[in-house]
């Protein structure tokens, strides 16, 4: 069993992981300590992991089954791993820069995305992560009430619908395929349950979360601008700031996080997996 040193963040929400090499195949113990971590944490970064695409994807595989990544296209002979690549002449916003959860629109969510840097800019390129977890805990009661068993639908209409991505501006470097499945929709309940920690999560977010079911559209969105406003309060949120050959492993069950700009006229390169999740209940 590796000798694993951990430094947590305020809140013990993140934390810093080193003693291990996640280049090797973990011991059995090494893969339950870390996720045992993961679970606690919600976010785990792991400094100086210079990995190949096999080796990403043999500690994706210890986490777990791949998710879906539908809408963008993965690497050639890699097809489980998107590059998420803006070049220094892009004059688009950086993938992934408006607060979210990977894919909520799916019946059941990926439970965990995988981050490894592999050119880090100069300036800027951070990464922000929001706590649903206490996010709920310190939620007034008026909300609280007023989301209490209520569901709400989610769908990839505003990023990956063709209308949708025309708005967004054209990117070069990175294989959109906006398709009419964006128009799909998917309820999922607004407080879920955390399958494994059993913690209860505040689970909506402003890029895919549409509207609550049964409930007047003006009603929502004022409901939904409240929550968000809860949500994305400063003591819930933990900045990243990268290093190159850095992972980072984070639970989409209970997390929101939002690409930071900053960098134009830098290249910025990662390469990202998704672990399969189930079913919000």
């Amino acid at each position: 069993m590796s000798e694993i040193c951990i430094t947590p963040h305020a809140n013990d929400f993140a934390a810093c992981v080193k003693g291990v090499n996640l280049a090797q195949a973990l011991s059995p113990a090494d893969a339950e300590q870390i996720r045992s971590l993961w679970l606690r944490y919600q976010v785990l970064y792991f400094p100086d992991q210079a990995l190949t695409h096999p080796q990403l994807e043999r500690f994706t595989e210890t986490i777990g089954p791949y998710g879906h990544d539908p809408f963008v296209t993965p690497m050639s002979g890699h097809r489980h791993i998107l590059e998420v690549r803006r070049e220094p002449e892009e004059d688009v916003v950086p993938f992934g820069s408006s607060w979210h959860s990977d894919w909520s629109f799916q019946a059941a969510p990926p439970s965990a995305t995988i981050l490894h840097a592999k050119i880090i800019p100069p300036v800027g390129g951070g990464t922000h992560f929001a706590d649903g977890i206490r996010a709920l805990a310190t939620l007034p009661e008026d909300l609280r009430r007023a989301i209490d068993g209520r569901t709400a639908v989610h769908s990839a209409r505003r990023p990956y619908s063709h209308a949708g991505y025309r708005a967004g501006g054209k990117r070069t470097s990175m294989k959109i395929v906006p398709s009419d499945d964006a128009w799909q929709t998917q309820s999922h309940p607004v407080i879920r349950t955390h399958p494994e920690s059993g913690r209860e999560v505040l689970w909506l977010n402003p890029v895919y979360t549409l509207a609550f079911d049964d409930m007047e559209p003006s009603e929502s969105a004022d409901l939904l601008a409240r929550l968000f406003e809860h949500m994305l309060r400063a003591e819930f949120v933990y900045k990243h700031r990268w290093e190159e050959q850095m992972l980072i492993l984070w639970d989409n069950r209970s997390v929101m996080h939002c690409a930071q700009g900053g960098y134009a006229g830098h290249r910025r390169v990662m390469h990202r997996t998704t672990v399969a999740g189930t079913v919000p209940v």
